[in-house]
């Protein structure tokens, strides 16, 4: 009989609890941003469209500027490039929330960029320290599953600090005040002794390609450029959903059932181990994610239909995120750890970027029914992909070259 290994046991030392709250304190606003950046700009322009535009822009200029700050922490360390980063995003943010109504589309467009391309890459930063968390390697996938469960309390309470921040003062001291915290909080996290002291394992001898030279690294970050098109498009379905029933107000209420559901989704995958090891599992919980995601358009016509089925949706993805994440760091070649996980986190920001973008126009000409029936398309693609990957997935020759046994650990 197998027993599954409980949070205490995960996470044995203080140290390590410490450096994985402080990871998702300084996350906090990152869920903010979207959705802050999209009501701001849709209120200062009146705009579906151009919200969705800002949307986008702040996503791919994260998801081009991800894999090389990513590179930049494997040669150099976390500290310098987390506090710069935050520093730049800070004060881009806060120069959008002090923006005036008579503010040119294409000037939030371009602030929105900037944000994105100097936002720090905390997420890939965070995973490529899991590893040294753990003593026993068959815990680390239970451990990807423990932090994609915590880290969706940002997402439960990201958009409606953002958004009650926007009623109760300004949609733009919303999107200031995301910029202000996240600069504090990414400043505590970078504090921390273990992202201070890591430095990534000596590269194997250096190709083209880096971290994307394996194959599977490459099917998975096409996964996440799916998946992200899902969660781009649903996020912009739910806000027009919710105006359009006259419930603007419940667009931050229900995006955070969303981030529920996947809390508790992602509780049941770490206490059951982790998430799925192989392809035909993750192929599974891709397929799920499509079929629920996509319904939400025949609940668009009720607010509580929308949250039922959005609650469903959400306990998808911190499985299969587990899963992609678990995945990422088994097939990286040594020594790209960080990019790796970077080039996952672009692929996801890319995908919402398309979704937001398209889905931003069929709202306005078609309603949010559409916006979710193109995350569900999306959702299909995604799995698609998985099935005609499945062998690289499944496949141990689909690592890159690794570091010799002598090798230091990635921990300092």
């Amino acid at each position: 009989m197998t027993t599954t290994p409980s949070t205490s046991s995960i996470l044995s030392a203080s140290g390590a609890r410490a450096l994985l709250g402080s990871s998702i304190l300084a996350r906090l606003p990152l869920a903010m941003f979207s959705i802050a950046l999209l009501v701001n700009a849709q209120h200062l322009t009146g705009s579906f469209a151009v919200a969705g535009a800002v949307s986008g822009a702040y996503a791919i200029a994260g998801a081009v500027s991800a894999p090389l700050l990513g590179r930049l922490v494997d040669r150099c360390g976390q500290t310098t490039v987390l506090v710069v980063g935050a520093t730049v995003t800070a004060l881009t943010l806060v120069a959008t929330g002090l923006a005036p109504a008579s503010t040119p589309p294409a000037a939030l467009v371009a602030l929105a960029a900037a944000a994105g391309m100097s936002t720090p890459p905390l997420s890939a930063c965070v995973r490529t320290l899991l590893p040294g968390m753990v003593t026993d390697p068959s815990r680390l996938p239970a451990l990807f599953a423990f932090e994609s469960t915590v880290l969706e309390v940002t997402f439960v309470l990201g958009p409606p600090l953002a958004l009650g921040v926007g009623a109760i003062w300004s949609t733009g001291a919303a999107v200031a005040f995301a910029g202000v915290v996240m600069l504090a909080s990414t400043l505590a996290f970078a504090a921390q002794p273990a992202s201070r002291a890591w430095r990534s394992a000596p590269p194997a001898p250096r190709r083209r390609g880096g971290s994307l030279r394996s194959p599977a690294i490459v099917t998975l970050a096409l996964i996440e450029l799916a998946t992200g098109a899902v969660f781009g498009a649903t996020d912009v379905g739910v806000t027009g959903a919710a105006k359009a029933l006259g419930a603007t107000a419940a667009a931050g209420p229900l995006l955070g059932l969303w981030g529920l559901g996947s809390l508790f989704g992602g509780i049941a995958a770490t206490r059951l181990g982790g998430g799925v090891r192989r392809s035909s599992g993750l192929i599974a919980l891709l397929a799920a994610l499509a079929v629920v995601h996509g319904a939400l358009g025949f609940a668009a016509g009720s607010v509580l239909a929308v949250g039922g089925v959005i609650l469903l949706a959400g306990a998808t993805i911190a499985p299969t995120a587990a899963s992609v994440y678990a995945m990422v760091d088994r097939f990286a070649p040594e020594g790209t750890h960080t990019e790796a996980f970077s080039w996952a986190l672009t692929a996801a920001s890319t995908g919402e970027a398309i979704g937001a973008a398209v889905a931003g126009p069929l709202v306005q000409s078609a309603g949010a029914p559409a916006a979710f029936g193109f995350a569900g398309a999306a959702g299909a693609v995604a799995v698609g992909i998985a099935l005609l990957g499945s062998r690289r997935l499944d496949d141990p020759a689909s690592c890159g070259p690794v570091a010799p046994a002598s090798a230091p650990a990635r921990a300092a």
